[in-house]
């Protein structure tokens, strides 16, 4: 088995499936990556056991054949390498009886000990019952907008994903971690009714891949393993079993105090507000009557404390409320509006968080934080 290939190529192809690959891993074989050449094509594999992904490249070959290749050693040797073509061919190592890797590049040889292929996991096989297409940037955008909400509660694994839920007029992506959700909605992609959970550490995966693209993601999913086929890419990963909480009854139905204020003024002040908020519950309190927005934070404790008047926009009865800083921030920084509006009912009740421009006519985005209840 011997091809020829880009250095610049391979490396990024092994970045696109290489975050998949734990240290950790209870099965040895998993912490390599799996090449399996058919001529021209080299198709890579990497996998944890419960997500697999796989990308293709162009090499010059003449054969066919499979090998399990180490993926820290040959990452790291593959990065002090720029833009150049290399040989690889396997030839047998006699001191172990196994295989190597023989890398040449212009002028020097290197060699690297292989695992055996034989042992590395089939490509996990599902029927797929239904199926879904959905833009590579709409995909993108959407787990942009969620996924940093998802929970990492391994008792309520419902939360550690994303909900997909397609109905007849609208999809809705959702995330919680019971103390926020996101619920981003799209007109503009419909579908029979279906809905599933993904897990995030593939969502996280595929963000990165599919953000500078036009083309489509397919989506193919069992009850309990959804496939992505998107350019040369294959990701399969598990569903997180279970129903997702009803998050529609979290949502106020009406919350007739409303706050228009720009982001990054907002953003901005809460950030340097939390500097001196308590560090258990990181409450910062609005306070809210007029057009001024006055933010309160203080770490009794030892005695550090902030008051702060932003202008805003705002209408409705006086109100004080806290929330959580840390939680706010993560919001308004996933924003990219330049104003926000909140909408509030109760001091027991939560906030709504919504951009007011930015968005396209098809698509809706709602960030929801629980009060933080005293201070």
């Amino acid at each position: 088995m011997k091809f020829i290939v880009s250095s610049g190529e391979l490396q990024k192809a092994l970045q696109t499936v290489s975050g998949v690959i734990s240290n950790s891993q209870s099965r040895p074989i998993l912490e390599n990556y799996l090449f399996t050449l058919e001529q021209n094509s080299l198709q890579i594999t990497a996998s944890d056991g419960e997500t697999t992904l796989v990308t293709s490249l162009e090499v010059k070959s003449e054969n066919s054949g499979k090998i399990a290749v180490p993926a820290k050693i040959f990452q790291d040797f593959l990065k002090t390498y720029g833009e150049q073509p290399l040989t690889l061919s396997v030839k047998d190592n006699p001191e172990s009886g196994g295989s190597l890797l023989e890398i040449l590049d212009e002028k020097d040889n290197f060699a690297v000990a292989l695992d055996n292929a034989e042992d590395y996991p089939e490509l996990p096989e599902f029927d797929a019952a239904r199926s879904v297409t959905l833009p590579a940037g709409v995909l993108s955008e959407a787990l942009s907008n969620t996924l940093f909400a998802t929970s990492n509660d391994s008792l309520r694994p419902m939360m550690t994903g994303v909900l997909f839920q397609f109905t007849e007029n609208e999809t809705n992506f959702v995330s919680t971690d019971s103390h926020r959700l996101v619920v981003y909605s799209r007109k503009d992609l419909v579908a029979e009714p279906m809905e599933f959970i993904l897990p995030k550490k593939p969502l996280s995966l595929f963000r990165g891949i599919l953000s500078n693209s036009s083309e489509d993601v397919v989506i193919e999913f069992s009850d309990n393993m959804a496939k992505f086929s998107f350019s040369t890419h294959v990701w399969i990963c598990r569903l997180i079993d279970g129903k997702f909480p009803n998050y529609a009854a979290v949502i106020p139905k009406e919350s007739p105090n409303v706050l228009i204020i720009n982001r990054n003024l907002l953003l901005g002040a809460i950030r340097r507000a939390s500097i001196m908020s308590n560090k258990s519950t990181n409450q910062v309190r609005f306070k809210l009557s007029g057009n001024i927005l006055h933010l309160h934070a203080e770490d009794t404790e030892f005695a550090n404390k902030a008051d702060m008047q932003i202008p805003c926009d705002y209408n409705g009865e006086d109100i004080n409320i806290g929330f959580s800083s840390k939680f706010l921030t993560e919001m308004l920084t996933v924003l990219t509006s330049e104003d926000i509006t909140m909408k509030l009912s109760q001091p027991n009740r939560p906030g709504i968080v919504e951009p007011l421009d930015g968005l396209e006519q098809s698509e809706h985005l709602l960030m929801l934080s629980m009060p933080v209840i005293g201070m």
